[in-house]
């Protein structure tokens, strides 16, 4: 019911829902009993517009979590759209350790709100496998990651980010973690004509 009620909203309510979201994301992470006023204030909308949204911090807390998910989940086929399949995987890669990033940090916000945390992991499961299961679809047609892969491999795979702090320097322990688990992915795929795996071996054939 919410998402049909947030797409009939005019262009200039949904810029301010999403601004919202956006503030609450970063003030969230930050301090999970900040006021809803501050985020309001911060997001530049009034009072009456915040609570016409969000009646409750469970409400907002919820969303935020749920537009993080879902933005993470979209990209995959706006990258798909103007990337080639493998650099589409390795910069959503990326857009994916930015949300298991606010995931950690909101942690704490969601812990006080709401104590169905299972439903939770319910909520993003869905939308992130299916970008995974594009995602390597469309490579696997390609011929740039190894055949037989499946969504589950990857989130074995990439299952270190959850273990990276996100209150450190966590940009790049995740990029060398990501760089490592997509050479992985590369190794033996039949189309490789680039990347690490792909360039070594062009140059030996040259090389013999």
């Amino acid at each position: 019911m919410r998402e049909e009620r947030s797409g009939a909203l005019r262009p200039d309510a949904q810029r301010n829902r999403e601004r919202i979201l956006e503030i609450a994301l970063v003030e969230l992470t930050r301090n999970a009993d900040v006021p809803l006023s501050a985020i309001a204030k911060q997001a530049g909308v009034g009072q009456g517009t915040f609570y016409r949204n969000f009646p409750h911090r469970e409400a907002l807390v919820l969303e935020v979590y749920r537009y993080e998910i879902q933005q993470v989940a979209d990209a995959a086929a706006e990258l798909l759209r103007t990337r080639a399949p493998d650099d589409a995987l390795r910069e959503w890669m990326d857009r994916l350790a930015q949300y298991a990033m606010a995931k950690a940090g909101l942690a704490d916000a969601l812990g006080k709100t709401t104590s169905s945390y299972s439903s939770l992991a319910q909520l993003g499961y869905g939308p992130v496998t299916g970008a995974v299961t594009l995602l390597m679809n469309a490579n696997e047609e390609a011929g740039t990651i190894r055949p037989g892969l499946t969504p589950d491999d990857f989130v074995l795979a990439i299952a270190g980010l959850w273990h990276i702090d996100p209150h450190g320097d966590w940009q790049p322990r995740a990029t060398r973690l990501l760089d490592l688990v997509m050479d992985g992915l590369r190794a033996g795929a039949p189309g490789v004509v680039g990347g690490a795996a792909g360039g070594f071996d062009t140059e030996e054939g040259r090389a013999g």
